[in-house]
């Protein structure tokens, strides 16, 4: 049996193969392996299952660097999502994905089917999500277009997520220049299950049936796949089709649904329908088996009429599942889908052949042989070279850039940084999403350095978190790699808990640029070296490659989501002062270094200089210091200096809680010998503030783990406000400056582009 054209379907040629993204050299391949002339539908197949998006052909030999595996790591990566085991039979799956072309055309609907997929990712897996976090990149806060994608892609986040009952919980975001017409959204979900409850994407039984689920099957979405693996350009209004159409409504149904048929013991394997739809979830469901499978598209329920194979099964039309279920048990299947409202019908069968083939009725519209539809991808090694410009932004020597003369007084510094869209208060953002749903969040978006949710059912909590400086990875790729795992790290250690295992999404530009790919090559192992040094395996995530369009790429983002596990409430820190009468401690060392900080990008519009040093080491050793000032009870309160550095971390520590900001008074007299804007707002790594009512106590634990430690202060009352000493010099600001600074900056912003929205109504 062999496939043929299909009436009416085009005829192949050099400009349709072109236009499917395939190269000479791999639509060669492609002719190769079938030994014939491609139909139009097997095309359409291998244009979508061979994209960057779903193949990885670029970044799969790089990937494999990565350390995966660990006692406590139950699923890495090559599933729908990793899991990791937590003690007590229980288990965590987690995920991060991109929609960042999706958004950039359509950024709510962007945005929200990026939260259906991802929540697909995870429950598909046996888990119930219980949180979702998000990392977002968007250019000047200046420009229209730019607060047009940030109120577009907040809300779609928020209406979807709050809709289907997930708290979103955490994030970060960060606006530059470099992020222009390129913004990055992703999205990160976490479920728990009982380790017994895993299942996998694997088809296996032959003659078990394979059964659409959910969702009708409509136009949208096709070719999403290829349309992520493209660089973004001024045609993009055109592929605004090919952005999927979310309901929240129904994906709450069929979560539900999934949850009880992997539970019911009907079923044999599900995977979502997501990048290439039906295309990608039956082709890798059968490789991973090893088997073989058929599918007739006559078969599968759709929402329009006329549909062609080719469209069939291309859409990524959103809320829809593959499941195989077990010969016999189609009725079970299907009545568990009737009672949640939703469609199941059997569209195919596992088989002996070592094929996979796609029918139209009796038609044959696509056959590959065996699994090589997934196997048989090319794979690419590309050249990887640094640019040589920056080389010389790193090589800049920034302490000779000239202060301005407001610099004078920092604390005019501090005020401009705390509003700085990076650093300011995302309260504007945050309070658009449920964070508080299902009553299962301890510290929420805000209140620590990572959001910390319960464990149903044991007294173990989970700290989870996104983080990644793209300005540190384009100065210095591996560096800014080790930097974006040891910062989530710390964070996690600075609410209580132990860092587990990491999943990212590895957001680059074009591949093919040998300056690109060297970004992505040495990001990937400066990642890979700090896992290795803090033990969080990678269990999954994703790679999106060709952000960029005719101005540049972004910034390489190697966005990091890390899982950490708290032991016992008890332990849990939030990240502000308490109250007055506590001791500042900090944690770590000081130094001179400001390269690539927000202060000379704010302030001077500089990116130059060399990203902080990290030292893995001294990071491990402060996390263990950490968890152990955690179980004691000792530390009030944990927050550690990032963007912005020590001076925007004690402000935040005043008034990150609004309705109850604290003062503080610091004397850092003991490093008076740097340069006082390095010593306030350089990034350097490894420093972490802890508020405490037994200094003593705290400098010991710290030198127990080879820490540094200083007292440098006291908690006041708020009316105090913060005062900085540094030998003869002081400066000090009354909190209500700070806390309007910090706080109602992304407001004032935001507000401007409700006014653009209701001038450009009444025009």
């Amino acid at each position: 049996m062999s496939a043929t054209p299909r009436a009416g379907d085009p005829v192949i040629t050099p400009a349709l193969v072109a236009e499917h993204g395939l190269t000479a050299d791999e639509y060669e391949r492609l002719e190769r392996m079938l030994g014939r002339t491609p139909t139009f539908t097997e095309l359409g197949v291998v244009s979508a299952l061979w994209s960057e998006h779903c193949s990885y052909k670029h970044s799969r030999p790089v990937l494999k660097t990565l350390p995966t595996t660990a006692p406590w790591v139950l699923q890495g990566p090559g599933e729908n999502a990793g899991a990791i085991s937590i003690g007590d039979g229980m288990a965590v799956a987690f995920k991060i994905e991109s929609h960042n072309h999706p958004s950039a055309v359509e950024p709510y609907q962007g945005a929200a089917t990026g939260v259906g997929g991802i929540l697909r990712d995870v429950f598909t897996m046996g888990a119930r999500p219980i949180a979702m976090l998000n990392s977002l990149r968007f250019g000047s806060l200046d420009t229209p277009r730019v607060r047009y994608l940030v109120g577009g892609v907040v809300k779609g986040i928020g209406d979807y997520g709050n809709c289907v009952g997930i708290p979103t919980v955490a994030g970060d975001v960060m606006f530059d220049a470099a992020y222009e017409g390129n913004p990055l959204v992703n999205a990160m979900c976490v479920g728990v299950l009982r380790e017994e409850e895993l299942i996998r994407a694997k088809a296996e039984g032959v003659g078990n049936p394979i059964i659409a689920v959910g969702a009708r099957t409509g136009r949208d979405g096709i070719h999403g796949a290829s349309f992520a693996s493209e660089d973004l350009s001024e045609e993009n209004e055109a592929k605004r089709p090919r952005v999927q159409v979310g309901d929240p409504f129904t994906e709450k149904l069929l979560l539900e649904a999934s949850l009880e048929l992997i539970r019911s013991g009907h079923i044999v394997a599900i995977q979502d329908m997501g990048a290439a739809g039906l295309t990608s979830s039956s082709a890798e469901m059968a490789e991973r088996g090893d088997v073989g499978v058929t599918i007739d598209t006559t078969k599968v329920p759709v929402r329009e009429t006329g549909m062609t194979p080719y469209e069939i099964l291309l859409s990524e039309s959103q809320e829809r599942m593959l499941v195989v279920a077990k010969r016999g048990h189609e009725a079970d299947v299907k009545a568990i889908l009737t009672k949640w409202d939703l469609a199941a019908e059997v569209i195919g069968e596992v088989i002996a052949e070592p094929v996979y083939r796609v029918t139209e009725g009796d038609h044959v519209v696509a056959e590959f042989p065996g699994t090589r539809l997934v196997t048989d991808c090319p794979q690419y090694h590309q050249e990887a070279r640094e640019s040589t410009a920056i080389q010389a932004l790193r090589a800049r020597d920034v302490h000779a850039i000239t202060p301005r003369a407001e610099e004078a007084d920092p604390m005019w510094t501090l005020e401009r940084l705390l509003a700085a869209p990076t650093i300011t208060s995302k309260g504007w953002i945050t309070r658009q999403y449920d964070s508080t749903v299902r009553t299962g969040t301890v510290l929420g978006p805000g209140a620590a350095d990572a959001a910390v949710v319960r464990v149903r059912g044991t007294k173990r909590l989970l700290a989870l978190k996104t983080d990644c400086n793209g300005r540190y990875v384009y100065l210095d790729p591996r560096v800014g790699g080790r930097i974006a795992v040891a910062e989530a790290a710390r964070n996690v250690a600075c609410t209580g808990g132990r860092p587990r295992a990491i999943t990212n999404c590895l957001n680059f530009g074009n591949p093919k640029k040998p300056e690109v790919f060297f970004q992505f090559r040495e990001a990937v192992g400066g990642m890979g070296d700090a896992c290795r040094a803090l033990q969080t395996p990678v269990t999954g995530g994703n790679v999106s490659l060709y952000n960029e369009n005719p101005s540049g790429a972004v910034y390489p983002t190697p966005t990091i989501g890390m899982v950490g596990v708290i032991e016992d409430a008890s332990h849990v820190m939030p990240s502000a002062f308490r109250s007055a009468g506590d001791a500042i401690v900090l944690l770590g060392e000081n130094t001179d270094e400001i390269g690539a900080s927000e202060y000379l990008a704010t302030i001077h519009g500089v990116v130059a200089g060399a990203p902080p040093a990290c030292d893995l080491t001294a990071e491990a050793a402060l996390i263990e210091a950490l968890l152990e000032l955690a179980a004691s009870g000792v530390a009030r309160s944990a927050h550690d200096c990032s963007d912005g550095g020590l001076a925007v971390a004690l402000a935040e520590c005043c008034v990150g809680t609004r309705e109850r900001p604290v003062g503080a008074q610091v004397d850092l007299t003991a490093w008076s010998a740097l340069p006082t804007r390095a010593l306030l707002f350089g990034e350097a790594q490894g420093r972490v503030l802890v508020s405490t009512t037994d200094a003593e106590r705290v400098l010991a634990i710290a030198k127990a783990h080879g820490v540094p430690a200083r007292v440098i202060g006291r908690t006041v009352a708020a009316e105090a406000g913060l005062r900085i000493t540094v030998g003869a010099s002081s400066w000090e600001r009354p909190l209500s400056a700070l806390l309007d600074a910090y706080h109602e900056s992304l407001p004032r912003a935001m507000a401007r582009a409700v006014a653009e929205s209701v001038t450009e109504g009444v025009a």
